[in-house]
């Protein structure tokens, strides 16, 4: 008998955007040596980790060398040490109870967007933005919740909700009915955010037809204006219907030091095939503790100090300097007459590509006559065709650098 795959792999696309972004890039890299190419693609981060952070890994790196304060195994769900901290900074200071055992220490919120669908059944109808983050969908395809990817570029048995300009990238309600629901706010990648009372119609609507929340708020620490909640719980009744997913990555610099959490109240509760109510709570536990030995001690050690006085104000700072590399690509590429979207509640920059060009060809123009890399709208979804995604996660001097090259081209 020959081993048989999981043949759900097959119906994915060729390759991750991300994959072959990279590939490109190398491509053109090999082809032309010389060329300093200014990456803007990637979210990835290149401020250092704070001071406190920094103090606080050695130290707990050095408890792991002497016997009578070396850790093993820790609980799988968290230390409570960082839970408890999170929940007094995070949650309390906004007027959100939360139980100590609704919060799950994870190594990225990546991770768990991706694995939070295995406590569903496969028959539910999963509804996705449009552009979306790839792993949302990628990761039901996967499991075998999806069917083909059509003509269109969407996929069989998932309900895309088009985020556009004319709707101002705040996408409609659902018109048929849906179970899950993912939600990116602010957005990766449009930039946008929602105001409080148009993520309270989500919430209503997820009440009202029984469905469940799956709410992203990776960059919630990029928010500056007051009318946009950093949490999904500012919302009355979400605790009921949905699950939060937060990241250290892009606000204290943890992208290579990985640490995340997930929140499960333990009142969002779905049903079996008899019509039983379970707890979600319960189930992503049992899914924790079989499949996850818990993030390090050192590195929840260092999130810990992510909360610190001297931690708070470097991280601001970090964020400040982002934001004003935003501001700079934002300005910069409306001075050249394009539509920009994102970039005042976001690190992310989504740019109406000139004269209706495809997505890949304004990259590749990008790539070839001013060696900057950004990401094709179109790797997030049919809706994305036509833009492009910049990043402020450089430096303000290759910001600076990036915006003078593309100002330099016939657009």
């Amino acid at each position: 008998m020959s081993v048989k795959i999981n043949e759900n792999y097959l119906l994915l696309e060729s390759s991750y955007l991300f994959a072959e972004i990279s590939r490109r890039v190398e491509k053109f890299q090999t082809e032309n040596p010389d060329a300093q190419v200014i990456k803007m693609g990637i979210g990835d981060v290149t401020k250092p980790l704070p001071k406190a952070v920094i103090k606080a890994f050695n130290e707990a790196v050095t408890e792991m060398g002497n016997s009578e304060t070396f850790m093993g195994y820790g609980p799988e769900q968290g230390y409570s040490f960082l839970i408890d901290t999170i929940i007094e900074n995070d949650y309390k200071s906004r007027g959100i109870e939360l139980d100590i055992d609704e919060v799950f220490i994870s190594d990225a919120a990546k991770c768990d967007t991706a694995n939070i669908q295995e406590i569903f059944g496969l028959d539910n109808v999963i509804a996705v933005t449009d552009p979306v983050y790839p792993v949302y969908v990628d990761s039901n395809v996967m499991a075998g919740r999806t069917g083909s990817i059509q003509d269109s570029g969407r996929y069989e048995g998932v309900v895309y909700m088009p985020s556009t300009a004319e709707n101002n990238f705040i996408p409609e309600l659902p018109k048929s009915p849906v179970d899950l629901i993912y939600l990116c706010f602010p957005n990766n990648p449009t930039g946008t955010a929602l105001k409080k009372e148009d993520l309270a119609k989500w919430v209503e609507y997820a009440r009202e037809n029984d469905a469940i929340i799956l709410f992203d708020a990776a960059y919630e620490a990029y928010i500056t204006e007051d009318d946009i909640p950093r949490s999904i719980y500012e919302i009355e009744g979400a605790k009921d219907v949905a699950i939060e997913f937060r990241s250290f990555s892009k606000n204290a610099g943890f992208t290579g030091t990985r640490c995340a959490f997930v929140v499960v109240p333990k009142q969002v509760k779905a049903v079996d095939s008899e019509g039983n109510k379970h707890d979600l709570n319960s189930l992503w536990n049992r899914r924790t503790t079989t499949k996850f030995n818990g993030v390090s001690y050192p590195v929840q050690k260092a999130a810990e100090a992510v909360y610190t006085d001297e931690a708070k104000k470097e991280i601001q700072e970090n964020i400040d300097y982002y934001l004003e590399n935003a501001k700079i690509i934002k300005n910069s590429m409306e001075e050249l007459g394009l539509d920009v979207y994102g970039g005042v509640n976001s690190p992310y920059i989504w740019v109406k590509t000139p004269e209706n060009m495809d997505s890949w060809s304004f990259f590749d123009l990008l790539l070839e006559e001013a060696n900057v890399v950004g990401t094709p709208g179109v790797g997030f979804g049919p809706s994305g065709e036509g833009y492009l995604r910049l990043t402020a996660f450089n430096t303000l001097e290759n910001t600076k650098e990036a915006m003078e090259r593309i100002s330099k081209l016939s657009l």
